[in-house]
């Protein structure tokens, strides 16, 4: 028996963990008391680790089609046939003709940082798409318009601030996202106990707001009008203090004329928050010494996801509070490089998709028009399919259509430990390694975490005979799609050169930390394998601005163009029931549903129902609802309960593990059903392409009486 430290990887937490490991089996997982981050903070999923790592139901070698089922091969067979197969279709049809869709797990990898890039790049279409237009690509995009650089993200200083608004956030469910917080809860009662607040906007009295000073139940897809009514609040009271932000700010006076419209009176109606409410917020919000405003999921995955995601930062500016400690603040991960204060800044629609003509945004594609692709002949037909660490058949829009859309493919590679709703359309499945036997270090995580702190582990269990470190296992596909075959120099294709006593992942970061702002090396953090604290974070305008102004454009010129828009909406309210997702703390996107732990007790996949609402549509608790939207129709466990807002009925994501031909046993036993049947690959967000997610109008009937 022995004992081995790692950085959990199921969510943005970066918790540290202890694990116990006998015969190279997980048998024991606690939180790392001694983790110079989370301190033993532990959760569900982080003490499910071992459970996850041993899944019997995990892929543990290559499956590849053989009729109707799967069949193991070795890897060189399963790479000789993805090199065939992917080759024929680039031949005959162009490398367009092949899409690479990147899942959320990706970023939770060491090799998906290192690696991903270079797979896309080697693959040189245009049909890319990721997780990040069903979730977080409008924050990038304002954060680019505004800042210059798309992951020139600001996050709460929480350890330090007095006052937090926290909007479409449930951060004690899910420890917070593009916000690294391990021990959210811990955090936000220290701050009360320290004297502070914080007030949560959100349509469900979730666990967050159930712990706040005050909870706002807004109309679901609203907050943008709650925001430009705060803006406008804070012009129309004199509080707009830009402090030592001033001289590095452009258009304030524009975001005034923009924000005139919606005053407090304006929107109270059409959010669902009283004019004095949101007046009280706004002197609360300027009259605290420190503060910070951060929106999530509900203010991304909305009809104006970009806009209310910059009206964020906008209040942030406004109120001085941007780039201070103790307000929403810059992190500098240890791999990073400092700016020079200015840049080419951030610009979409470089291209267009070729069936609904969306604009490119960082890159890619909304992943909603992935089926129009793939269904839609002509040119630029997409007919060979790479996934990664995604299950995009339960998680897009309208997944009815693009599950059918998948059975259509010429041919279809997954890099992905299980056969699930996505893979099962696959002709090959390339498994990657368990937790266990992976190195971590948060490429990703880091660059929104609430302190600066570095910290690298080595695999705790070693690869055993015939396993293929994840790494590998796309840079094979990359020198598969390069044209240089599935037995390329792998080194080679990231432009390693010579020896070394490190492996190919720990050299790539041992250069980057080296050239990073503290002069880290890989040895310093093998070390200390509890972490390296390097201090609170500080502040950093002038340097992180990629403008080519070198200041803050508050006010650019694609948003105001969209705010139009937003006032349209506001002038025509809308009624009836509205369907929105919510997280649970045992669960994470689809990828957790099949470890017994996570999914026993009470039944978490339901739809909430507010007890009016309930009584008006003759719903019962336990019994069975029928929603149905534009584009679908679901049947659900209801669950009345006082903490949904009257008009609002919620369903988590990540559900709907009742397709055959998958193998997931636990999941099948707890299948709930998949809310994004009833979500609309039509309703996007045209700034961002990012699907409209919460906000959805449906009509519910009771299932008794169809």
């Amino acid at each position: 028996m022995r004992t081995a430290w790692t950085t959990c990887p199921l969510c943005e937490a970066t918790c540290g963990l202890e694990l116990t490991v006998e015969d190279d089996r997980i048998t024991a997982v606690r939180g790392d008391r001694q983790d110079s981050f989370s301190g033993g903070f532990l959760c569900p999923k982080g003490a499910s680790l071992g459970a996850l790592d041993a899944d019997p139901d995990r892929l543990r070698e290559p499956v590849v089609r053989r009729g109707t089922s799967f069949e193991p091969v070795s890897w060189d067979e399963a790479f000789a046939l993805v090199d065939a197969r992917l080759n024929a279709v680039i031949d005959a049809h162009g490398r367009d003709a092949v899409a690479l869709y990147l899942g959320n797990p990706t970023v939770h990898s060491l090799a998906g940082g290192l690696y991903a890039g270079a797979l896309r790049k080697a693959l040189g279409s245009r049909n890319f798409f990721t997780a990040a237009t069903v979730d977080q690509m409008p924050k990038h995009v304002a954060c680019g318009l505004l800042f210059g650089g798309i992951f020139s993200v600001p996050v709460p200083d929480i350890d330090r601030t007095d006052f937090l608004l926290l909007l479409g956030a449930d951060p004690f469910s899910s420890n917070g996202s593009l916000w690294t917080v391990p021990d959210a809860p811990g955090r936000l009662k220290a701050l009360r106990r320290r004297g502070g607040a914080f007030v949560v906007v959100d349509p469900r009295r979730s666990r967050t707001a159930a712990a706040a000073d005050q909870h706002l139940a807004i109309v679901p897809g609203t907050d943008v009008f709650l925001l430009l009514a705060v803006v406008n609040e804070l012009f129309a009271a004199s509080l707009v203090d830009l402090k030592a932000l001033a001289p590095h700010v452009n258009g304030v006076a524009e975001v005034r004329e923009l924000s005139a419209p919606f005053t407090p009176e304006a929107v109270a109606g059409r959010c669902g928050v009283g004019a004095g409410d949101i007046r009280a917020l706004t002197h609360r919000l300027a009259a605290a010494p420190r503060a910070a405003v951060y929106g999530r999921i509900g203010t991304t995955t909305v009809e104006f996801g970009t806009v209310a995601s910059w009206l964020v930062d906008v209040l942030n500016v406004l109120t001085g509070n941007l780039d201070r400690p103790g307000g929403a603040m810059f992190p500098l991960p240890a791999h990073a490089k400092r700016g020079t204060g200015t840049g080419k800044g951030f610009t979409t629609g470089r291209w267009r998709s070729r069936v609904r003509d969306l604009p490119e945004v960082a890159g890619e594609f909304p992943v909603v028009t992935l089926a129009d692709e793939i269904t839609t002949p002509g040119a630029g037909q997409v007919r060979a399919l790479v996934t990664v660490a995604g299950n995009p058949a339960l998680s897009v829009p309208n997944s009815g259509r693009l599950d059918a859309a998948l059975s259509t493919l010429d041919f279809m590679v997954s890099v992905d430990p299980y056969l699930n709703e996505t893979t099962r359309h696959a002709d090959v499945i390339l498994p990657p390694p368990p937790p266990s036997k992976r190195a971590h270090y948060d490429l990703a995580f880091l660059s929104f975490a609430v302190r600066n702190v570095a910290k690298y582990s080595r695999p705790a269990v070693p690869l055993g005979p015939g396993e293929v470190d994840e790494g590998a296992i796309l840079l094979r596909l990359t020198g598969i799609l390069a044209g240089q075959g599935p037995d390329a120099d792998l080194d080679a294709l990231v432009g390693l050169t010579g020896e070394s006593e490190l492996g190919r992942d720990e050299r790539l970061l041992d250069a980057r930390l080296r050239s990073g702002p503290y002069g880290l090396t890989l040895a310093d953090l093998l070390d200390r394998p509890h972490g390296v604290d390097l201090g609170p974070l500080t502040s950093r305008v002038p340097e992180i601005l990629r403008t080519p102004s070198g200041r803050i454009e508050l006010c650019p010129d694609p948003i105001a163009a969209d705010v139009p828009r937003v006032l349209a909406a506001l002038r025509a309210p809308r009624d009836g029931l509205v369907l929105v997702g919510r997280r649970h703390l045992r669960s994470n996107n689809s990828w957790l549903h099949n470890v017994p732990a996570l999914v026993k007790g009470k039944q978490l996949c339901t739809l909430l129902v507010h007890p009016d609402d309930a009584a008006r549509l003759g719903l019962v608790d336990g019994g069975t609802a029928r929603v149905t939207s534009r584009v679908g129709e679901v049947e659900a466990t209801v669950e009345v309960s006082a903490d949904m807002a009257a008009g609002v009925v919620s369903l988590p994501h990540g559900w709907g593990h009742d397709r055959p031909g998958t193998r997931l046993a636990t999941a099948r036993a707890h299948p709930g059903v998949n809310v994004n049947l009833l979500t609309d690959d039509l309703a996007v967000d045209p700034l961002s392409g990012t699907a409209v997610l919460n906000g959805v109008h449906v009509r519910v009937t009771s299932s008794a009486v169809q």
